[in-house]
This record gives C-alpha cells, structure tokens and sequence, in this order.
C-alpha cells in the first residue's frame, strides 16, 4: 500500500468539518499556519509526524485513531 497524502487531507478536512471547526480555528489550535493547514488538506504537503500530532491533539483524538483513519480509508481506495 503506498501513501496517499490526498486521503491524509480529506481524512482531517471531514474531521474538522464534523467539529465544525474552520481551517483558521483548527491551525491555531494546533499552532500551524492556516496556509500550511490547507495544503495538508488538499494533498499539496505532507505533514511530518509533529504536525500531525498537533492536529490529532487539536482536534481532540489520539493520533493512532487519525492514522487509522487514513489507513482505513487507503485500504477502501
């Protein structure tokens, strides 16, 4: 299975959406900026193993539940 980081962006974009959160809230939550959140999102950038942790803690999972999403969803591709 090779690494989709376009699946990695949709996984934290539905996540955010179902907190109802914007790209805005969530970056500074998770101490990003907010242009680097939006390329995560559309696949543009990998986000190394530290932004990711700050994104799982921002959005309030474990980073293991949002890895396994994305894993999840790469193995239903």
């Amino acid at each position: 299975m090779n690494y989709d980081s376009k699946i990695t962006g949709r996984i934290i974009s539905q996540m955010r959406m179902e907190r109802n959160l914007s790209q805005e809230v969530l970056s500074g939550l998770a101490g990003i900026a907010r242009s680097h959140l939006a390329m995560i999102e559309t696949g543009r950038k990998n986000a190394n193993v530290d932004t990711l942790w700050r994104i799982a803690n921002a959005l309030g999972v474990p980073l293991s539940q949002l890895i396994r999403q994305v894993e999840d969803a790469m193995e239903n591709k």
